[in-house]
């Protein structure tokens, strides 16, 4: 075996150039081919099931944190700041240097690999410590921290770091199979700890970070991954058993899941979808989850929305957002939102707002969710459709939540009822 190519030692740990040389590939995945992190990351572990939990772990941490800091560890590599989104141009060897840059910063010299031989580290340290403007400390485009800096004048300075952390895990107990003590006890004989959260009676938070998919009491149907503050959207719509209920942008169908259980499994929910392999995922979901009142359809045309006026009890709108508040879980988000498609969601927004809501019964209520802080997808949408439907619609609630405050991801829901 080439020198480097082993399992090399630093500090009495193993790092091994296989792993390595996957995460570089990855990020070459992720910056030149524009695909999602954690498409990357699921397509890794298939291919190597022989991995450990620590190969696992030290292979998604360092991607996902390489792709947080990319742009700053692109600058403390010695890169040109003006080509670090230029993915068409991006070689193996730079590559390289943007996770030994990561190394250096967060665990110490490098390993020896043969790929890393006569960098100048300490020219690399000595970068590090140097006054530069947040955006580039802190790797986020120009243009999408001068937008959100506009946006949030006197919060975005907190949220442009906080954003870059690593978000915790948090299950949601499915109260149609178990409880949540029960299931804390149950993951707890699997080797599992977490920790309820008091604000949210379904949430639990995992202690320490582990593959959950395997879990016999995952494929039981007994929890789902989602955040504390998604783990909010579904009781905010005020459901009960009985009702007819709509959930317009299903997607996978995590709230969807959480309405169900809400709605103890009696009554009827129609999943809506543009996507047609998501709603397919939501199907197999709903047989591990025991739901057996969810009918999916595929939103094919605007006559599909139009046949579904004034049939709603109650309306989930979890519309397409940029993600602003969930760029902990979503990192390469950042890198792949522009400008022109800020604008495209903001106005697709507006217009799922305009024709969604006419499938509300008079005396019914809508719930408007996005996973964005920005105020434009948020409150300004609420503003202007409420402009636009005096004496039909009043606002009853809405709420956000912060990472910075609540450690939970950034969401945005509104709920509303229709009057007349």
């Amino acid at each position: 075996m080439p020198e480097g190519h082993s399992r090399a030692k630093k500090g009495g740990v193993k790092v091994p150039h296989l792993v390595v040389a996957e995460i570089v590939a990855g990020l070459r995945e992720v910056f030149a081919q524009g695909r999602h992190a954690d498409k990357v990351i699921e397509y890794a572990f298939k291919q190597h099931r022989k991995w450990g939990s620590r190969d696992r772990r030290l292979y998604a941490e360092s991607l996902y944190d390489c792709v947080r800091h990319w742009r700053w560890l692109w600058h403390v590599a010695g890169l040109p700041d003006a080509q670090h989104d230029r993915g068409d141009n991006l070689s193996a060897q730079d590559t390289w240097m943007v996770w030994a840059a990561y190394w250096l910063l967060n665990k110490g010299p490098w390993p020896e690999f043969d790929e890393l031989k006569g960098l100048p580290a300490e020219q690399w340290l000595e970068r590090s410590r140097q006054s530069v403007a947040p955006a580039l400390r802190f790797s986020w485009p120009d243009w999408l921290d001068a937008h959100a800096s506009s946006e949030l004048p006197s919060t975005w300075p907190q949220w442009r770091e906080v954003l870059n952390e690593a978000a915790p895990v948090y299950l949601r107990a499915n109260t149609l199979k178990t409880t949540r003590r029960a299931l804390r006890e149950r993951l707890a004989t699997e080797g599992v700890a977490v920790e309820p959260i008091k604000e949210v009676t379904t949430a639990l938070q995992l202690t320490q970070r582990c593959w959950l998919f395997g879990l016999p009491s995952f494929r039981e149907g007994l929890f789902e991954l989602q955040d504390a503050a998604s783990q909010q959207v579904a009781p905010a719509l005020e459901v009960e058993p009985g009702m007819r209920v709509i959930d317009a942008c299903a997607g996978g169908g995590g709230k969807t899941l959480h309405l169900a259980a809400l709605m103890q499994n009696r009554g009827r929910i129609l999943a809506l979808d543009v996507h047609g392999w998501k709603l397919e995922e939501l199907r197999r979901r709903c047989r591990r989850a025991g739901v057996d009142i969810v009918e999916t359809r595929l939103i094919e045309n605007s006559k599909s929305v139009k046949r579904l006026q004034d049939s709603a009890d109650r309306l989930l709108l979890d519309v397409p957002c940029s993600g602003m508040g969930v760029l902990r879980r979503n990192p390469d988000a950042k890198w792949k939102l522009s400008p022109e498609q800020l604008q495209r969601l903001e106005l697709e927004q507006a217009t799922i707002l305009e024709r969604y809501s006419a499938m509300v019964k008079v005396g019914g209520k809508m719930v408007y969710a996005t996973c964005s802080i920005l105020p434009a997808e948020n409150e300004r949408q609420i503003e202007r459709f409420l402009s636009t439907r005096a004496g039909s619609w009043e606002l009853e609630q809405q709420w956000h939540s912060e990472p910075q405050s609540q450690g939970w991801d950034g969401f945005f829901a509104a709920r509303l009822r229709r009057i007349s």
